[in-house]
């Protein structure tokens, strides 16, 4: 298949994209989000924003429902990116969502895989909540979906669970494939590993792995990231306040080297999260959104703790945003090709 240019751009320059030539008229597709949070991977999705000096164009996606346990994360959700998000434990939920969508995506809960759980693996109370993602793509059939997790999944220990996840995926008829990603190689100045299951409905629609945009020795760094914080007072506005906790045996007090991205945002810290490179205090939320490649318009609304899990649990939308270009070019260039066709 000749390979068709999308009508949207990449942020850098690319070397895989012709010129447009699918038509004027920028498609549309639906989208329904599980666990979806603060809205990290959602925003990625829909795109138009601007972080860390570099605009990310709009995407051809519509999220037409979502869902999150959290109250607070979804308080934040409904001011940052709209109010369809649905409150509560996604099986009480489900039988409110659309009956299809072209696409579903959503980061299932990781805390019974992560290496810092408990080992309970799929079988476990909260990661086992993928099989309501299975659920939701058995109801819904999309032509794709997109689940996110913890580099954990790859684990040896956790072959099985692996197995468990891809065998329901495929047993549903999807062509499952899986990929772990660097944050930082697509611009987030953070080493954030993370695993992307994608599944894809029709032979005729091919996905491709986005190009990472960055080598190690051009990651952004957390200076580059943050430094112009670093003069500013607090701001319960912005969210640039940080936690006063003292130093901890246990977590949260890694200090961030200047010269390197910053280490792996994390959820439960128990306001013990990371430390400045230079200032004698820990990072505030606001640069901790930063690090996990939020723009500044994003304001989180909640109290510290809670805007600390929701930055943690989130799906850095850099990222988010070129997974979800990939996803795109796939079905626009699947859609051009029926068309050809049909011609």
């Amino acid at each position: 298949m000749h390979e068709q240019a999308l009508l949207f751009p990449l942020p850098t320059r690319s070397n895989y994209l012709e010129e447009p030539s699918f038509g004027r008229q920028m498609p549309s597709y639906k989208v329904i989000s599980l666990f979806s949070g603060c809205g990290g991977m959602d925003l990625g999705f829909i795109g138009g924003f601007k972080a860390l000096s570099t605009e990310y164009a709009k995407l051809p996606f519509d999220i037409i429902w979502a869902n999150e346990i959290n109250p607070y994360a979804c308080r934040t959700y409904r001011r940052n990116i709209g109010c369809h998000i649905n409150q509560g434990d996604i099986w009480s939920q489900i039988n409110s969502a659309p009956k299809n969508a072209d696409v579903v995506i959503g980061g299932f809960p990781c805390q019974d895989i992560s290496i810092n759980g408990k080992g309970a693996g799929v079988a476990g109370g909260r990661s086992g909540l993928y099989r309501a993602m299975v659920e939701m793509v058995n109801r819904t059939t999309p032509r794709m979906f997109i689940a996110e997790n913890v580099k954990g999944l790859l684990m040896k220990s956790h072959a099985h669970d692996l197995e468990s996840v891809v065998k329901d995926f495929s047993d549903l008829g999807y062509h499952v494939s899986l990929k772990l990603y660097n944050a930082a190689d697509f611009g987030v100045p953070q080493t954030r590993e993370r695993v992307f299951i994608v599944g894809v409905a029709d032979s005729s629609c091919r996905f491709e792995p986005p190009t990472p945009t960055h080598s190690k020795e051009t990651h952004i760094t957390a200076l580059e990231a943050i430094h112009d914080l670093e003069s500013e007072p607090e701001d319960n506005a912005i969210n640039h306040v940080w936690s006063r906790a003292n130093k901890s045996p246990d977590q949260g007090n890694r200090k961030l080297v200047a010269n390197r991205p910053g280490y792996t945002i994390r959820a439960e810290c128990h306001g013990n999260i990371q430390w400045h490179y230079s200032l004698h205090r820990r990072i505030s939320m606001r640069e901790a959104a930063r690090i996990q490649s939020f723009p500044d318009s994003f304001i989180f609304e909640s109290k510290l703790r809670e805007t600390e899990r929701q930055i943690g649990n989130a799906v850095p939308p850099v990222l988010a945003w070129h997974v979800g270009y990939s996803i795109a070019k796939s079905l626009v260039n699947s859609d051009h090709q029926q068309l050809s066709v049909a011609a």
